[in-house]
């Protein structure tokens, strides 16, 4: 790694800016150079280093990337500022309000030749990543379903949206990654239960191009926190648990019969059960070294950032779900450009 620093800024300085503070701060061959948020540095993350109340006086400081952490509403404006100013940017998932802005963020970015990423953090757990590579090599065989469950209280910090572009958007990101085909349809049920304007919960059926069928159920309605990826094919079946990255592998172990009225029928049965050891790193910081790499043109750093065109297919998702929940039918997803 060249012994010049880039110089990040960061956008947005409440709970999850805390933590970007946290990383960008010790990310080798990254220097944080000034932190912007017009609401002041509750956390008082930046320390040393200039606080300014707007993304052009972070951009004045001669910034080669940013890290955007503010909400969501405020992404397409802060977003454009920087690609007009030729800044590389990574930005908190979802990536925008809707589906027309986050395509106007990606042109943008797209246009200036400009690194764009999105923060779906999930996909840097090292459960996930686990999953997604046993998964390529055929561990399971054909895969049938992927279902997740995302529940928990309801996190005060969040103002803007509702449980689907919070929380769904990382379900929606992970479905599509570890399977390596795009969501093609979703049907969803919502409820409003905490007198927010926003759904806080959200029942969800999808069917991805391979033909993989998915089911997610996503609250703020629980008192207690789930985070569970399970994935079922012919060989057994993975389940992620993401709040501890563990992964156990369930085996299908097929049992022959001689009753013959059941021995035309194909069922399964159940066998060993393994949890797999592995290396676990903050997916926080994994995240943030592949942007960083990125940006540096590091050979295949591409591949491991989430893209703003793939962060713009889970905002058309989402946006399907919400429509599928107000409208009573099922959603076809439209193809990206």
């Amino acid at each position: 790694m060249s012994d010049k620093k880039l110089r990040a800024g960061l956008v947005g300085l409440g709970m999850m800016g805390r933590h970007h503070a946290r990383v960008l701060s010790s990310l080798e061959g990254v220097e944080l150079v000034g932190v912007c948020d017009p609401m002041g540095d509750p956390h008082n993350v930046a320390g040393s280093r200039p606080w300014v109340a707007t993304v052009e006086e972070l951009i004045a400081l001669g910034i080669d990337y940013a890290m955007v952490a503010a909400p969501t509403a405020f992404h397409e404006d802060l977003a454009l500022a920087l690609a007009e100013a030729g800044i590389h940017a990574l930005i908190e998932k979802p990536l925008a309000v809707d589906t027309p802005a986050a395509e106007r963020i990606t042109d943008a970015f797209a246009a200036k030749g400009l690194v764009g990423a999105v923060g779906h953090i999930e996909r840097y757990n090292p459960a996930l990543q686990q999953l997604r590579a046993r998964l390529d090599a055929g561990e399971l065989g054909d895969v049938y379903q992927i279902a997740t469950r995302r529940q928990g209280p309801f996190p005060a910090r969040i103002a803007d949206v509702g449980v689907i572009k919070d929380l769904a958007t990382h379900d929606i990101d992970l479905t599509a990654w570890v399977a390596r085909s795009p969501f093609v349809s979703v049907s969803a049920k919502t409820a409003h239960k905490s007198g927010r304007a926003h759904e806080d919960m959200v029942a969800a059926v999808g069917e991805l191009e391979n033909g993989i069928i998915t089911n997610h159920l996503v609250n703020w309605l629980t008192p207690f926190k789930e985070r569970l990826t399970v994935v079922t094919g012919e060989r057994g079946a993975l389940v992620a648990d993401t709040l501890t990255a563990d992964l156990t592998f369930y085996a299908n172990a097929s049992v022959d019969t001689e009753w013959d009225s059941v021995a035309s029928f194909r069922g399964v049965s159940e066998g060993d059960v393994i949890r797999y050891a592995f290396a676990k790193p903050e997916p926080l910081k994994t995240e943030h070294e592949a942007f960083r790499d990125a940006v540096l043109g590091v050979a295949g750093a591409r591949d491991r950032i989430v893209t703003m065109e793939q962060g713009l297919a889970t905002v058309r998702v989402a946006t399907a779900m919400i429509d599928s929940a107000n409208n009573g039918e099922s959603i076809t997803i439209a193809k990206g450009r």
